[in-house]
């Protein structure tokens, strides 16, 4: 099973984190393999648990919350191919192995961005904004390429802005 978050940045940019298998935490400590240092985000925040068949969301008792599809993660949740996931100002979208497609994601992304979500057809039900991370929250946004090992660290930071 090939998991992606992947992020949007206010200008479109786009960011992939590659989910290793096992447990992959987020939070602002410096030992979560995606760090997100900003006040919203509690030290040790959410957890995402990829085993060969399933990808499942935890929130880990955060403050703020950890939001799946605009609803409060309060119980594991099973992740499936183009859920969105917030934490504080940051949003995700999954992609498992390759779903949906990269002009999906975007399109998830743009309606996500105008505050509409999407039906599995791709047309536009409801209106949910989702708050994207900016460079005001960050100057300027940067991400830590994915690195080899499951033991490396992912961060979100103003140390590095690489593709």
């Amino acid at each position: 099973m090939h998991v992606k978050f992947i992020m949007f940045r206010e200008d479109g940019n786009r960011r992939d984190y590659l989910i290793a298998e096992g447990t992959t935490k987020i939070g602002r400590q410096s030992d979560c393999q995606i760090r997100i240092p900003l006040s919203d985000i509690s030290r040790r925040h959410a957890e995402v648990i990829i085993e060969e068949h399933s990808a499942t969301l935890r929130d880990l008792g955060s403050a703020n919350g950890t939001f799946l599809n605009e609803e409060r993660v309060f119980t594991d949740e099973f992740l499936e191919a183009g859920d969105r996931i917030v934490i504080g100002p940051v949003a995700f979208i999954v992609q498992i192995d390759d779903d949906p497609s990269d002009a999906e994601v975007l399109a998830i992304h743009n309606a996500a961005m105008s505050g509409q979500a999407l039906d599995q057809g791709g047309g536009a039900v409801g209106t949910s904004k989702h708050v994207y991370i900016s460079d005001e929250d960050i100057d300027p946004i940067a991400a830590l390429e994915e690195l080899a090992s499951s033991a490396d660290h992912t961060a979100i930071n103003a140390d590095e802005d690489e593709d």
